[in-house]
């Protein structure tokens, strides 16, 4: 029922910024917890952050780079993401999850390059 679409991807100079985008086709509970994924070429897909009522998760290799946040009037998680490395590139997915609720959007291209 729930559909995520992603935007804002691109293709960016290392140390330049991104700001992603993630819609809801209907409201999200502020139970369920959202998070940005991403996966490489020939790499496993990876948790980038994750946001909740009660805590907010970063992977250790985007702290104090990245930041994640909703605006529950617009229905949109956001990744604000700065001093972009080329171990940043990736597509972007957006997730959304409660017990056995589970949704996908369906990515959106982030390219950083040298």
């Amino acid at each position: 029922q729930v559909q995520l679409v992603e935007s804002g991807g691109g293709l960016v100079q290392a140390g330049g910024s991104l700001k992603l985008s993630c819609a809801a086709s209907g409201s999200i509970s502020s139970m369920y917890v959202m998070g940005w994924y991403r996966q490489a070429p020939g790499k496993q897909r990876e948790l980038v952050a994750h946001i909740s009522t009660i805590t907010t998760y970063y992977r250790d290799s985007v702290k104090g780079r990245f930041t994640i946040s909703r605006d529950y009037a617009r229905n949109t998680m956001y990744l604000q993401m700065n001093n972009l490395k080329l171990e940043d590139t990736g597509v972007y997915y957006c997730n959304a999850a409660l017990v056995e609720y589970t949704y996908w959007g369906q990515g959106t291209q982030v390219t950083v390059s040298s």
